[in-house]
């Protein structure tokens, strides 16, 4: 630097600038690197930041005056530095030369003004409302301006200005800097069309300001008003763009398509290389084992070869991960700085005679080093909560788009269940992953740089502690694996339990009328007993974990230290050997316990991965086997040639089919069971393998399946599926199908809620719907697979006259009617007879009779005797219909719902046989006949119809809302035992005790060393440190167990409170309530108290007595921190309220809104083939879309809610740290290192255990609930148990006496008891 600055401006002076209570660094220093520091870093991030801005374009920004006084400012920057160059070369010309410095410093910094206006410009064009990487460069530009500004106050004070010019230019260049970075505060509007401007609810992410990004200060507004009242779903924002569905799954799915590419490009190559090899020596010979040989040989490439979805998955959401990545590398580098500054500390406070100013900068230092490492932490937590968010909604939209295709072959290896599965658990595994993910890399990194510097520290003996690390995760894993059997024999007993009790409450009825209640309720505690037994072991088990967990960090210091001062007798234990190795250690604990569940998380994932990727790997049906094209043709549907199969390996289903319908014609498919009629629609329908020959159809396609499939919707929405609303087409579809009457029965009209899969509508009801849904679409093509089958004989009667008949709704549009009423095949154009999968014959009616083949036998199979015996029933039937009116036609009741299903085919069979027997020409026939819909008849009932409500199946469930009330947590704690709940605490306190006690220890013993009384203390000393770290873990396993035996306690006394209840309720509870919710307190809520609970109450008493500790320690070793508790404790109180009331409101939405997304995908699968037929496929992706995107709205916030806690309680946090360092500094004279040492540690551990309490806080209260509704449901008001008993015995004479009677008065018997 000599070069530049010259020999009169040295680079460094310590004595200037470190042995001096009035510190300044030297000119040359203040010239050179304080200006260039900025420039360095701005014209690093340029290059990179530009090519980010020109590939994320997010609109146009108009300028404003924002923008212009900034871009004003940058420009009066670069003509200030300018003036100072130009100076030089002033003074040069005059003859008084100046060093190079004074050139080359205006000049760079003149140079990076410009920049910065150029950079102003440019993110303004790009729609960047605040820009982080210009707020960072003037952050450091005023740090770095401080240091001069501060030099030439205190030259003005000494003396005179020489440099006149060059004071005044630099004041301006500070003010100027402060200006803008005050400025760089604030946002630009949002850019022109952007969202924001359209969307009433966007997320102020979007709009927020680098500040406010990085402190997650933005979600305070939604904080506010979830404390001011619970939030609902109406007060979430809207999805950010770049996470919704719309966005994230075709970029996945593109990735997809590119890796399938890729492997399907491979096989084609060896296919073409493989079979010219094979057919060069076997062209002749077509039996050959060649072409054999080679296809098999290309099989096993295909298999070897499989597109991977990790790639994808990598493709398209690692970049934005990387970012993520990038933040920990960074927060791990930051970890390690405070040990050092915490070692340089504790040096300080030993050294009499050094400058106070050391001291107070290093507690800053701290304090900021531990600030920034808070902030790029959460936002490493950001970035990888986001991607896992995108992961999921990305598989999710993969695996139900890939669902909507899959064949027939591919549903088989995949159930409804297991791709259920694939979305809620593989997808969820994925997601909670990220999360952890970088700790693949970072944990070893850790791991390095911690033993890395306790090396330098403590030498060799550091080993001793990672043996001791590395000894308990060999223990732990041992545990975790006989926990995971006790879970799999628990959830046995508990399956067991919620099965019986399930159809206990599904036969309550008879249960109660015969008394059996008791002996029903001890084989659910015997069961119960079991689930209890297993559950201890579980809880002792995890009491020896916990010992473990809490015990390492003491084990490893404790072997550390003795083996430290016993291997060498030079070796002295002091405070910063001691204090700086245990903040290490406890550095250390971290990563070598995520490091093991990381990677059972990754094999986990790695099953998922494989789960998925062979899912999505399944073959598509081909779009192209059916011709769609509306070809200029006579012939609706033209089948020639046609071979199909289930599966390409599958045995031939169909063959030799050629069908030819001419348009506007009602072709009829008969044939005995099991002929191929059904898969004759499929493979018109394009769901078979079609292995010869060509479907075309011309026109859309309505389908009516043998199974009605019904959606959870309103009934009208069932019916318009999709399409516009019109009341009169409405209205003629109900009349046609005999929906009419239905309407009026059920609560809400045709606003009914429908359960799933049609619950609440009978048989016939659905295929009712399901017939009106092909009505309403108004198609050219209508397969209707048998849907007459499921209703009664007059309604089929009356669907087929109306509906599908020559002179029903349907006439001139081409319909395929697969059917067994042969009462109805006089009426149709065509008949096709199905014979073992082949077509038999085709033709009208009469001509298949004069042929008297297939379809001949087929009509003489039925037994003539039953036709006799039922012919005078049925002809009274077709007399009565003469009298009917039209509308009271449908008025009936589906017999096939009431009856064995044998006795109503019979019936219906017998019926139909008899009226074919009769004249055709018949009146009675012909007396009932469909007349087209009329709009008159139509207006006629509507118009004075008031309109009707919606009417819900089942009413919502009362939800408590807000705070948790005290009497809850007083039942939990009666529940476990009042005096055992107060013991536990005290065993939780004398823990901390003795934690306090050891550490306190360990401060004494480090003073030996300014003692000089090392040596002979040493056994002494390790001793009692032994002891009482040895006692911290009794102590901890005793109040572990203690806990597990009240948690057992508490959840045998609710189980058997609310069993005791639920036995003694009156009928009249069960007959209003689901029997769902019953269980769910039986199932979900008995599962919290017995798991969940217990957990989340030991790590709430862990980390308040772990908080509770350090403003002990700290507080000892330095009282007047006393006076800053009062101010951090308020603030941690008022931050913790406002958390807890939005986090519990918004995990409660975001559950609520999970289940409709499976809902809707198990309900998809079931009706893949309707959707298909309808060309649904994209709105029902557009509604899975929309429901992922709903769940994730809520998702969203409560990751946010995390990171805005996690910042502000660091934050305090850290103002423990600055505090503790500050009044060790301040207090420095009467402090001995080891008890700074003690005090500052204590104080860089608080920041996690204050966290970590407020979670613990919120899962508390989230998780007491699952006790309220346990209470609530074991305080139902019972029945009289005495007068139940009476009210027995008199029903039982009351029968007897009846019984008696009718048995005297009919045959003259007599009731005589047994030996009586």
């Amino acid at each position: 630097m000599e070069h530049l600055c010259g020999s009169e401006l040295p680079f460094w002076e310590p004595n200037l600038t470190l042995y001096t209570d009035l510190p300044d660094l030297p000119e040359c220093f203040q010239m050179s690197v304080l200006p260039w520091a900025p420039c360095i870093y701005l014209w690093a991030m340029s290059p990179f930041y530009i090519l980010y801005l020109k590939r994320n374009n997010r609109g146009y920004i108009m300028m404003s005056i924002l923008n212009r006084i900034k871009t004003v400012l940058g420009l009066i920057l670069w003509i200030v530095c300018w003036t100072d160059l130009f100076s030089a070369f002033h003074e040069m010309n005059e003859g008084q030369p100046k060093p190079p410095i004074y050139f080359v410093t205006p000049l760079i910094v003149g140079m990076t003004m410009l920049l910065v206006t150029f950079l102003i410009q440019f993110e303004r064009l790009r729609g960047v409302q605040s820009s982080g990487v210009l707020f960072i460069f003037w952050t450091i530009s005023v740090l770095c301006a401080i240091v001069p500004f501060r030099s030439k106050i205190m030259q003005t004070n000494h003396g005179e200005i020489e440099d006149k010019l060059r004071f005044t230019t630099f004041y301006i260049y500070f003010g100027l800097t402060v200006i803008e970075l005050i400025l760089s505060c604030f946002n630009e509007k949002p850019p022109l069309f952007s969202s924001v401007v359209t969307d009433p609810n966007v997320c102020p992410e979007t709009t927020a300001g680098f500040l406010s990004r990085m402190t997650f200060w933005w979600f305070t507004g939604l904080a506010i008003k979830g404390y001011k009242s619970p939030l609902e779903s109406k007060d979430l924002w809207s999805l950010n763009k770049q996470d919704s569905s719309e966005l994230v799954v075709p970029s996945l799915l593109n990735e997809w398509e590119v890796e399938k590419s890729k492997v399907h490009s491979e096989p084609n190559v060896n296919e073409q290389a493989t079979f010219i090899k094979a057919g060069t020596g076997a062209e002749t010979n077509h039996v050959g084992d060649n072409p054999e040989e080679a296809e098999v040989l290309l099989s096993k490439r295909k298999e070897s070869r499989q597109p991977s979805f990790l790639w994808a998955l990598l493709r398209a959401f690692g970049p934005y991960f990387l970012i993520g990545s990038a933040f920990k590398l960074l927060q791990d580098l930051v970890t390690f700085v405070n040990p050092q500054l915490l070692r340089m500390l504790i040096g300080f406070t030993k050294q009499p005679n050094v400058p106070m100013w050391w001291g107070y900068a290093l507690a800053f230092l701290m304090f900021g080093t531990s600030l920034l490492q808070t902030l790029i932490l959460h936002q490493h937590f950001q970035y990888c909560f986001v991607t896992g968010m995108r992961l999921r909604t990305g598989i999710i939209g993969a695996i139900y788009r890939k669902s909507l295709v899959i064949t027939n072959e591919a549903k088989r290896s995949s159930t409804v269940g297991e791709v259920v599965n694939l979305m809620s658990v593989d997808a969820q595994r994925f997601m909670d992953l990220t999360t952890f993910l970088n700790m693949l890399w970072s944990a070893p990194l850790q791991i390095i740089l911690a033993l890395y510097f306790l090396w330098r520290n403590l030498g060799p003996s550091v080993l001793a502690g990672v043996a001791v690390m590395v000894l308990l995760i060999p223990f732990n894993a041992f545990i975790a694996m006989k926990t995971r059997t006790y879970q799999v024999e628990q959830m046995k007993h508990k399956d067991d339990r919620i099965k019986l009790m399930n159809e206990i409450l599904n036969g309550i009825k008879v249960l109660k009328l015969y008394a059996w209640e008791v002996s029903f309720k001890e084989k659910i505690l015997q069961i119960r007993q079991k689930e209890l037994n297993v559950l201890r072991k579980t809880a002792y088990l995890s009491a020896l974990s916990t010992m473990a967990w809490t015990s390492a960090p003491f084990l490893v210091a404790m072997t550390t230290f003795a083996v430290y001062v016993t291997v060498d007798e030079t070796h002295v234990l002091d405070a910063e050997k001691a204090f700086v190795s245990l903040s290490l250690f406890n550095i250390l604990r971290f990563p070598l316990n995520m490091l093991p569940q990381v990677i059972s998380s990754i094999v986990q994932a790695s099953v998922s991965l494989k789960r998925i990727e062979d899912f999505l790997s399944h073959k598509e049906l081909d779009p192209e086997s059916v011709d769609r094209r509306n070809n200029a043709s006579e012939y609706a549907v033209t089948v020639v040639n046609g071979k199909f199969s289930w599966a390409k390996q599958d045995h031939v289903t169909l063959e030799n089919i050629n069908v030819m319908v001419p348009q506007g014609s009602l072709l009829a498919v008969v044939g005995h069971v099991g002929c191929g009629k059904t898969s004759l629609v499929s493979a018109l329908l394009g769901e078979m393998e079609k292995l010869e020959g060509e479907v075309s159809i011309r026109g859309s396609v309505a389908y009516v399946p043998q199974q009605a499939w019904i959606q959870n919707a309103t009934l009208r929405d069932n019916i318009l599926f999709g399409k516009a609303y019109v009341e009169k087409k409405y209205q003629c579809v109900l009349e046609a199908c005999s929906l009419t009457p239905d309407l009026e029965v059920l609560p809400g009209g045709d606003q009914t809620e429908i359960g799933e899969k049609g619950i609440n509508l009978s048989g016939g009801q659905r295929q009712r719907v399901s017939l009106a849904r092909a009505l309403y679409s108004e198609s050219d093509v209508y397969l209707l697979d048998d849907p007459l089958s499921a209703v009664d004989a007059h309604v089929a009667k009356h669907i087929f006259d109306h509906v599908i008949g020559p002179e029903g709704v349907l006439q001139g549009k081409t319909r395929i009617l697969v059917t067994h009423g042969i009462t109805f095949l006089p009426q149709v154009d065509n008949i096709l007879v199905m014979v073992e999968g082949k077509m038999s014959e085709m033709g009208s009616y009469q001509d298949l009779l004069k042929q008297n083949g297939a379809f001949a036998e087929f009509l003489r199979n039925y037994s003539l005797e039953d036709i006799i015996e039922d012919d005078e029933v049925t002809l009274s039937v077709v007399d009565e219909e003469e009298d009917f009116p039209e509308d009271a036609l449908s008025n009936h009741i589906d017999m096939v719902d009431n009856e064995p299903a044998e006795n109503e085919a019979r019936r219906q069979f017998m019926r139909q046989m008899s009226i074919m027997s009769n004249d055709p020409e018949n009146p009675k026939n012909k007396s009932i006949r469909l007349r087209r819909c009329s709009v008159k008849k139509l207006v006629e009932p509507q118009a004075e119809k008031k309109e009707q409500k919606g009417g819900k199946l089942i009413q919502t469930e009362t939800a408590e809302t807000g705070k948790v009330k005290l009497k809850v947590y007083w039942e939990y704690a009666k529940a476990v035992g009042p005096l055992l709940s107060l013991f536990i605490c005290f065993l939780y306190g004398c823990q901390s005790a003795a934690a306090i006690g050891a550490n306190f220890w360990l401060s004494e013993w480090t003073n030996d060393a300014q003692n000089n009384r090392t040596q002979e203390f040493v056994p002494m000393r390790v001793g009692v440190y032994a002891a009482l770290g040895i006692s911290q873990g009794i102590l901890v396993m005793l109040s572990s167990f203690t806990l597990a035996m009240g948690k057992i306690q508490a959840a045998r006394k609710l189980h058997q409170a609310l069993l005791d209840n639920k036995f003694h309720t009156p009928q009249a509870f069960f007959d209003t309530t689901p029997i769902g919710r019953i269980i769910n307190r039986f199932s979900k809520d008995i599962y919290v108290i017995d798991e969940v609970l217990p957990s989340t109450v030991l790590m709430f008493l862990g980390t308040f007595f772990a908080s509770l500790s350090t403003m002990i320690v700290i507080i000892c070793s330095t009282p007047i921190f006393a006076l800053v508790i009062g101010p951090l404790a308020c603030i941690y109180i008022f931050v913790q309220r406002f958390y807890v009331a939005t986090s519990r409101q918004l995990k409660r939405l975001e559950s609520v809104s999970r289940s409709p997304i499976y809902s809707h995908f198990s309900e998809t699968i079931t009706g893949t083939s309707v959707i298909r037929a309808y060309g649904r496929n994209g709105p029902f992706v557009l509604m899975c879309n929309m429901k992922v995107d709903d769940n994730q709205k809520s998702y969203f916030p409560g990751i946010v809610s995390n990171r805005w806690l996690g910042v502000r309680v660091e934050f305090i946090g850290n103002c423990i740290v600055l505090f503790a360092a500050l009044f060790a500094v301040i207090g420095k004279e009467k402090l001995n290192p080891g008890l700074v040492g003690l005090s500052v540690s204590y104080a860089l551990q608080v920041t996690m255990s204050l966290n970590w309490m407020v979670r613990m806080t919120s899962d508390l209260e989230s998780n007491i609930v699952a006790v309220e509704r346990v209470k609530e449901y074991s305080e139902t008001p019972t029945e009289c148990i005495d007068c139940c008993k009476n009210l027995r015995s008199r029903k039982l004479n009351s029968l007897m006496q009846q019984t008696s009677r009718h048995l005297n008065t009919t045959d003259n018997y007599t009731l005589k008891n047994k030996g009586g």
